[in-house]
């Protein structure tokens, strides 16, 4: 009785924390959407409330018909999108390498790539811009494609490896054996079996490109690629801020990134825990 009484108890204080820690993390969300449901009249004469007296979607009919944030929607899935796919693609063959091969100069390779993940962004800003100057890729989406995947891809290629490290070498040894190369055997054997590791490397890319605000702030000033994080100051002037309308952008900005990770979700939790354990 007493063992059952603990083991009672037990279950109660574990389920009460996991529900804390659930409200702490998602009031901010639910605060955003109270916002943005929120008319401007009763955004400040009611005071704080858990919810308004009277709601309605007036803000984002006003975000969608009366300012560009359909195109810096658009941008920003262009670019996180590309962004995802081009430095999964990279990392995946890098990590492969790093996993699978010895070879002359890897040690100071690898060196190289954790290096250029300890400078501040603040520091590599004005030698991207007068690079891209010259190169026509300043104020393009083509532009913010290349950094952010030149950015990514050395943290993107240590997690690929984490995952091909999990496999044992034995596998591709004996489809070799069997007659098929070494692509084929990646092909056939390994990339299915490392499926998890690449959703949780485009999950992690996608939510990275799409939420960066400092290279898209300063080598895109034109509105016509202008990126949604970047476009949310739109509605800071300066004398007030919109926030409102501001709010419902946000939630608006939510459902790509919720729609992406419904896709891959099947395989991102057994990804995000399976890299992190060999054998």
């Amino acid at each position: 009785m007493r063992r059952s009484t603990r083991r009672s108890a037990y279950w109660v204080f574990h389920y009460t924390l996991i529900g804390l820690f659930l409200l702490f993390a998602l009031f901010p969300l639910y605060w955003v959407f109270k916002v943005s449901v929120t008319p401007n009249d009763l955004l400040y004469s009611e005071g704080v409330k858990l919810w308004p007296s009277r709601f309605g979607f007036d803000h984002y009919a006003s975000v969608i018909t009366h300012t560009d944030f359909p195109l810096f929607f658009r941008n920003s899935v262009i670019i996180s999108g590309f962004t995802a796919l081009f430095t999964t693609l990279l990392a995946a063959g890098a990590g492969y390498s790093f996993s699978r091969f010895v070879y002359r100069g890897k040690f100071w390779l690898v060196g190289l790539m954790l290096v250029t993940q300890m400078f501040p962004l603040v520091m590599i800003i004005a030698p991207i811009f007068k690079l891209f100057q010259p190169l026509g890729l300043n104020n393009s989406l083509t532009g913010l494609i290349i950094i952010y995947t030149a950015y990514n891809v050395p943290f993107a290629a240590f997690l690929m490896q984490s995952f091909f490290d999990g496999i044992p070498k034995d596998l591709e040894e004996a489809a070799m054996i069997d007659g098929a190369t070494r692509f084929g055997a990646l092909r056939q054997i390994i990339l299915p079996l490392t499926m998890p590791g690449i959703a949780a490397t485009l999950g992690f890319v996608f939510t990275a490109a799409w939420s960066e605000l400092l290279f898209a702030l300063m080598l895109n000033t034109k509105d016509s690629v202008i990126t949604f994080p970047v476009g949310l100051l739109n509605f800071v002037s300066k004398f007030a801020v919109d926030f409102g309308q501001m709010m419902a952008a946000g939630v608006l900005a939510l459902i790509p990134v919720c729609i992406f990770f419904f896709l891959i979700q099947r395989y991102l939790v057994q990804g995000l825990t399976a890299g992190a354990v060999k054998g």
